[in-house]
């Protein structure tokens, strides 16, 4: 994709933003199960990873190049493998039920910003 495509798409023309947007919505709806005592904790934190995927993307489609874009589908990459990380500890502690949809839904996510980001190098 050259840069003159790149500034004549939204972000939300991207898949991989709109599967990181439905990300978020799922990590939201298992969190909102938490226990009260884990909001300023878990709860807050794995929002603020999921949350940080598909912001991230928008920010890198906002920038002038594909490089840039390069670089923060990489941040985005980051934050999915820390998101992985804390689905995986509220799954060990058994704070909600459903955390198999969002593992599914970021593994998918996950892959596409791969594919997205190797696809900006050729």
């Amino acid at each position: 994709m050259t840069t003159e495509e790149k500034q004549q798409r939204s972000h939300r023309d991207f898949p991989v933003w709109k599967a990181a947007m439905s990300l978020a919505e799922t990590v939201y709806e298992i969190s909102a199960k938490f226990p009260a005592d884990e909001r300023f904790g878990l709860t807050a934190q794995i929002r603020r990873s999921a949350v940080s995927i598909p912001s991230n993307i928008a920010e890198g489609a906002g920038r002038s190049g594909t490089n840039e874009l390069g670089h923060f589908l990489g941040i985005a990459l980051g934050s999915a493998a820390e998101l992985e990380t804390q689905l995986e500890l509220a799954d060990r502690l058994d704070l909600a039920d459903g955390f198999q949809e969002a593992f599914d839904q970021l593994e998918d996510v996950r892959k596409q910003l791969i594919l997205f980001r190797r696809s900006l190098k050729t």
